[in-house]
């Protein structure tokens, strides 16, 4: 096949490929997330310190290099564990409201706290 030799000559990802790296599927705050170890996420703000470490144990699915735990609705004994890496607050959301004829504008703003965690293992 020409597509698996031209992505590996110019460094592209191909699809076809498997993906060796393990994943999970965890509910955090209410969110679900695609999680990989070693990867950073972004979450809502959590009650813990920088450089803490959290566990979250309602974890939907595993995938462990093609063999895939799914629970029902949750997987017994699974969890991940992260680190906090820091708190911050996004990116501004203007909200613009606007009545047409009537001279009504009004503008608001937003910013929403989050805290950015780092994966550091997935248990099944």
């Amino acid at each position: 096949m020409l597509i698996p030799f031209l992505c590996s000559i110019f460094a592209l990802p191909y699809w076809g490929i498997k993906n060796k790296n393990m994943y999970a599927i965890v509910n955090i705050a209410g969110q679900q997330f695609k999680v990989q170890e070693n990867t950073p996420v972004f979450i809502h703000r959590l009650e813990a310190n920088e450089g803490d470490s959290v566990n979250f144990n309602e974890v939907l699915l595993v995938d462990d290099n093609g063999s895939i735990k799914v629970g029902a609705p949750l997987i017994a004994g699974a969890s991940v564990s992260a680190k906090v890496l820091s708190h911050l607050k996004g990116d501004k959301v203007l909200i613009f409201k606007k009545k047409r004829r009537k001279g009504y504008q009004k503008l608001n703003g937003h910013r929403q706290y989050l805290t950015k965690i780092q994966i550091e293992k997935i248990t099944a």
